[in-house]
């Protein structure tokens, strides 16, 4: 992690201290304060009833900040007010160049504490990089938050610390450019992931996934010059709560051109190596779940290669038989994603799984119908399951918006000459792409999530920052503990 988190049983003398206050807190408590003076003291209410929300105390040898809770109408809003103050707050210690703070929550809300300090986490959080310039290497200043007086959990301390190292390996992978991660390399990263944190890898080579006949798969990948790889990464601890495996599906193109339906490059083409942020979000929700022992059989399917113009490229117009020996024409080469999806919803029935939850960076409509904002969610999966996932992201800020899989839909992808067209209309874009994957999620519960948007940002923003934000991994976590009632 950028920044560690950690539990302590009191602040140090002159330590720099965040205090945490309820909304609507005028006076300050007097035992857990009781190094101000009487006008520091004074001056902090008065600030307090003047309705600010951040109040900084320089003592020079140390600092206060006091923060207030926002009033709001739901646990959620409150819990994200917390995360971008975490947010604010790195500017101010990064400014007064504050090594450790220490966290007390004077206020209401038993979680505040964590929530402030994933707040700090994610905004800490700084891809290695490749420079070689020492400035530029430098270590941030900041390198612990202390969780102060037991109000904390060490478990839950240590549990927020796992998710968010599963954020990392996300963030990590997905700003990884293509010469330094290609599909074979993604598929030994998230192995070597799972080493570490405790689930299983099995990486299907070319001669593999040729046996197996995915067709999407290895159609995409026939213009690259480096194989495909098919990763089964799969935690399954002895006490697992589920009799049949949840398994999450992630699109793997580490970069996409577009194929011969070549992309532009501004604004397109040069962002292309966030195009495996699904399946980045399948191994830092394995990992989170591995190092934080979650008693769920979990399985993660991740297709992954390039999709380039050169060699014998597929093209337009060309006939694929996929996986499920459905056959399905090529209308355009950069609709890519929901082939290679395709082939491991496909794979996926064997497992005869509780669920099946896709996660794909697939269309450009899910962006210009959301933004960066939120995610599109469709599926097959009850109404209370689908319910449940939104649910967990509007707790954890990832959120969801459902949009319809009516038949009415299918016809956006018909072909005169195959079982399906891989390209709908230009309308609905985000639905016909899902609609075509509907048709190889079959025999189980599934849900698609289109996180084109929030996977990658160009520009900073609050505590997701630039580049890979690790979209789904909080999401997903989430929602396994819901499934388990936690």
């Amino acid at each position: 992690m950028s920044l560690a988190l950690a539990h302590a049983a009191a602040a140090p003398a002159q330590s720099t201290q965040v205090f945490l206050m309820s909304a609507g807190t005028t006076r300050l408590p007097d035992t857990a304060v009781g190094d101000l003076t009487a006008a520091a003291r004074h001056y902090v209410e008065t600030a307090l009833a003047d309705e600010q929300k951040l109040v900084h105390l320089n003592h020079f040898s140390h600092h206060h900040y006091f923060v207030v809770l926002a009033d709001k109408p739901t646990p959620g809003q409150v819990a994200e007010q917390l995360r971008r103050a975490g947010h604010t707050l790195i500017g101010l210690l990064k400014a007064d160049k504050v090594a450790e703070v220490f966290i007390q929550n004077l206020s209401d809300n038993p979680n505040a504490a964590l929530l402030l300090a994933e707040g700090l986490a994610l905004t800490a959080y700084q891809f290695e990089g490749y420079k070689t310039d020492e400035k530029s290497r430098k270590a941030p200043d900041l390198k612990t938050a202390y969780l102060v007086n037991g109000q904390t959990p060490v478990a839950k301390i240590h549990e927020l610390q796992h998710l968010l190292a599963g954020v990392q390996l996300a963030r990590d992978l997905v700003n990884a450019p293509l010469n330094k991660l290609n599909a074979v390399q993604f598929a030994e990263r998230m192995a070597q992931a799972g080493d570490e944190a405790g689930y299983t890898t099995d990486i299907l080579d070319l001669a593999k996934i040729e046996a197996l006949r995915m067709g999407g798969l290895l159609a995409v990948n026939l213009g690259s010059p480096e194989p495909p790889t098919f990763s089964i990464l799969e935690y399954k601890p002895a006490n697992a709560q589920n009799a049949k495996p949840y398994v999450l599906v992630g699109k793997g193109v580490v970069f996409d051109t577009g194929g011969l339906s070549l992309k532009p490059t501004p604004n397109s083409m040069d962002m292309m190596k966030c195009d495996m942020a699904g399946g980045a979000a399948v191994a830092g929700t394995l990992y989170a779940l591995a190092k934080n022992a979650v008693p769920l059989h979990v399985i993660g399917l991740v297709p992954a290669t390039d999709n380039r113009p050169g060699g014998l490229a597929y093209a337009p117009g060309d006939v694929i038989t996929m996986h499920s020996g459905l056959t399905v024409e090529v209308k355009n080469t950069d609709a890519e994603g929901r082939l290679l999806l395709a082939d491991a919803l496909s794979f996926a029935k064997r497992y005869e799984p509780e669920l099946v939850i896709d996660l794909a960076t697939l269309t450009g409509a899910a962006v210009r119908a959301l933004g960066t904002e939120a995610s599109a969610s469709m599926g097959t999966a009850a109404p209370a399951t689908m319910q449940q996932l939104t649910e967990a992201g509007q707790t954890v800020h990832e959120r969801l918006v459902e949009f319809p899989l009516w038949d009415d839909y299918a016809d956006h992808i018909k072909s005169d000459i195959a079982d399906l067209s891989n390209l709908g209309k230009a309308e609905a874009g985000h639905i016909s792409a899902a609609k075509f994957l509907e048709r190889f999620a079959v025999g189980y519960p599934w849900i698609h999530l289109d996180i084109a948007g929030p996977a990658y940002l160009t520009a900073a923003e609050s505590y997701r920052g630039k580049g890979g934000t690790g979209t789904g991994v909080r999401l997903l976590y989430e929602f396994f503990q819901m499934v388990l009632g936690a």
